[in-house]
């Protein structure tokens, strides 16, 4: 893990990108290194809505470009401001499906001067694949990315 840290910690330093090539290469990055990373991207709170806007991403096409707060995994974290583990999503009655694929899904909140700006979305189509190494580098890298928005 520490090597693709520091991976992502050169990508998200690099002088040469703006922040959206950037974040579209940490979901390229991630989705190369993490076999069961299948669809990765991140959606950030759009202007003084209640929602969030869907940003870079690496994966299937989604039909949630907009997700209203409290709709869906993204959407609950959006209110709860915690990380959301999905071990397998047929199991969660507030699942919003992008993909018959999709079997769990991880959730972290990204943070901006106390406030939570966006996230990380991250599914898998393998049921319960998510480790606790997984939660800890989605959060630093959360924690990393706030640095640059």
């Amino acid at each position: 893990m520490s090597e693709l840290k520091k991976r992502l910690s050169s990508i998200l330093e690099s002088p040469k990108h703006n922040t959206e090539e950037k974040l579209e290469k940490v979901c390229h990055l991630l989705d190369q290194e993490i076999s069961y990373f299948n669809w990765t991207g991140f959606y950030f709170k759009n202007g003084d809505k209640d929602e969030l806007k869907l940003g870079p991403y690496v994966g299937a096409p989604t039909d949630h470009i907009i997700i209203p707060y409290g709709k869906g995994i993204c959407g609950q974290v959006a209110v709860s401001n915690e990380t959301f583990v999905v071990p397998d999503v047929h199991e969660e009655s507030n699942y919003l499906s992008c993909s018959i694929d999709t079997k769990a899904e991880i959730v972290v909140p990204i943070f901006k001067d106390g406030q939570n700006i966006g996230q990380i979305d991250i599914d898998s189509h393998t049921i319960n694949p998510f480790t606790a190494e997984d939660r800890e580098l989605l959060e630093w890298l959360c924690n990393e990315v706030s640095k640059i928005l």
